[in-house]
């Protein structure tokens, strides 16, 4: 039996070993999450230990292919994968969500720090993730886990997608929000703050994603099993 190695705990990365029924397929999370939703099959939970750590997992496992279906922003994890591949001979493959469709009232920054600046002094919806948070000097900060480190500055609300618009609405309204901030991460799960600032009127600060590898890249779960049925000679 063939063995992929999957990267990531996203909504397509559990999507995707879900439908690997013929092949053994590994699901690597990184554990950044206290409570993560598991995908089924064989998992493994921590780091490799960077490039070196992975090349040596790869050659332990007998693996195959390996698919990245990180966070569109998990852009460490991506490079090391590409590395470790490359140096193996690994086929590889980068499974990435399409960002959201941009909007005329959007405005793009090339990081959470420049975010940060840019809304100082406004109270903000932050949806960056737990990370990063140290700029920002008003609002409120929705993360899954946590702050590391906190940030006294912002409200924090604990929860996880999906969301619908009527909340969205409802706590932008609640906490007198004057901009959302959220990295262009795309997909369904966490889109209902765009619409829900769309009805109110609140501007959008959109963190754009890191250049994308230089792989095979694409967009669907089906995609990634056509590749893998078919062009990466994992199955």
């Amino acid at each position: 039996m063939k063995t992929v190695l999957i990267l990531g705990g996203t909504g397509e990365a559990r999507a995707l070993a879900a439908a690997l029924t013929d092949v053994r397929a590994i699901s690597s999370l990184a554990g950044r999450v206290a409570d993560p939703k598991l995908p089924e099959g064989e998992v493994r939970i921590g780091g490799f230990g960077g490039v070196e750590g992975l090349i040596a997992y790869l050659e332990a496992e007998h693996v195959d292919a390996v698919v990245d279906a990180t966070h569109p922003f998990a852009d460490r994890i991506t490079a090391n994968a590409l590395a470790a591949t490359t140096a193996t001979g690994t086929p590889f493959l980068v499974l990435r969500r399409p960002g959201w469709p941009p909007e005329d009232d959007w405005q793009y920054v090339d990081s959470v720090a420049e975010a940060a600046a840019l809304v100082a002094g406004r109270r903000a919806f932050i949806t960056t993730g737990r990370q990063e948070l140290a700029g920002f000097t008003s609002g409120v900060a929705r993360t899954v886990d946590p702050p590391d480190p906190p940030n006294p500055n912002l409200q924090l609300i604990l929860d996880r997608g999906p969301y619908t618009v009527d909340g969205e609405v409802d706590l932008m309204r609640e906490h007198r929000i004057e901009v959302l901030v959220t990295k262009d991460s795309g997909g369904p799960m966490t889109a209902a703050k765009l619409t829900a600032a769309r009805h109110l009127g609140i501007p959008v600060v959109v963190v754009r994603r890191p250049p994308p590898p230089r792989a095979p890249i694409v967009e669907t779960v089906a995609e990634a099993v056509d590749w893998l049925t078919r062009g990466s000679g994992a199955g």
